[in-house]
């Protein structure tokens, strides 16, 4: 049976309120922007030409509502998201510095996303899907941790490709300990993994990047990127590891690299029709290389789904 779907994501979605202005009175204003990093790797793909769709919780309000419509107009397949009359939808309120890196500050106590049972998790989808992608915010609470695992072996019965990215924030975990469980918890299952490099030690008790990457490797990851900012990414694979260097460009807000940069890895992944054990050391390369051109210009515009750039846009950066 051929996969309807080349990549679903599972996990957080949510509503950035980024930091744009000041009103007359002198007072910040923040704006409306869908994201949550699994909802934005599944918006990348679908803009890119593949088949994604998403499994999550939202509540049933003008946010959720938004973020549904959002999803649908990239093309996004939404049957799998869950709208909730008793839980309100996540938000995230984002400050941007003048070199446009950012820090969050989350109304999450709970929010929906955290909620997504596992009895509401889509099998039909997941039994139908090629790459099954997540994040580690679906791990910090329950019933969203169990959900996590359910969708994974599922996904697994069907012989899916296992994505992960850890995507740390510190302020939505209890503790440093149980995010180092919990976020390794994803490891022995993981088929591809992308990680930046202040989540290296979290995730191995190693800092350089090359040294954590070379771990994973040994745990059983056919392939490891982590993701190095303006000095590009390494990849790592069991033939040994290579750096792709970053595309230079203007910084406006970098919310959302990272996603695009996987979303674009996942879109070549897919493409390929490799296996994760099938993955050289030069393809993963390509694959990294074409998901730099992605991440830079998403840096180059506010916001993270309406930054991500269609395919006419990455080859016309590669050409």
């Amino acid at each position: 049976m051929t996969n309807k779907f080349d990549v679903t994501t599972l996990g957080e979605i949510l509503i950035d309120f980024t930091e744009s202005d000041k009103s007359d009175a002198g007072m910040r204003l923040f704006e409306q922007n869908p994201g949550g990093a699994v909802a934005n790797v599944a918006c990348q793909v679908a803009r890119l030409g593949k088949k994604s769709a998403f499994i999550g919780k939202t509540g049933n309000d003008m946010h959720g509502i938004f973020l549904a419509k959002t999803l649908e107009n990239i093309g996004v397949d939404t049957r799998g998201m869950v709208m909730a009359d008793d839980v309100f939808t996540t938000l995230a309120f984002v400050s941007i510095s003048s070199d446009g890196e950012r820090s969050f500050s989350f109304a999450r106590k709970p929010g929906a996303d955290t909620m997504l049972h596992p009895s509401e998790v889509s099998t039909e989808i997941l039994h139908n899907t090629r790459i099954l992608h997540v994040g580690s915010l679906s791990l910090t609470d329950e019933p969203a941790r169990s959900a996590t695992h359910y969708a994974i072996n599922e996904a697994k019965k069907m012989d899916a490709i296992i994505s992960y990215d850890p995507n740390y924030r510190d302020s939505l975990w209890t503790s440093r300990e149980t995010a180092i469980e919990q976020m390794r918890s994803i490891l022995p299952l993981a088929d591809i993994i992308k990680i930046s490099d202040e989540e290296t030690e979290l995730l191995t008790d190693i800092q350089k990047p090359q040294d954590a990457a070379a771990k994973l490797i040994d745990m059983g990851v056919s392939c490891v990127v982590v993701t190095l900012g303006k000095e590009g990414a390494l990849v790592c694979t069991k033939e040994g590891m290579s750096r792709v260097p970053a595309f230079e460009g203007r910084v406006v807000d970098t919310t959302g690299a990272g996603d695009s940069f996987w979303g674009a890895f996942l879109y070549c992944m897919a493409d390929s029709a490799l296996k994760p054990h099938e993955l050289t050391l030069s393809k993963a390369s390509a694959f990294a290389h074409f998901a730099n051109a992605a991440a830079s210009i998403c840096i180059s515009r506010r916001g993270a789904i309406p930054a991500l750039p269609s395919l006419e846009e990455i080859v016309k950066i590669l050409n």
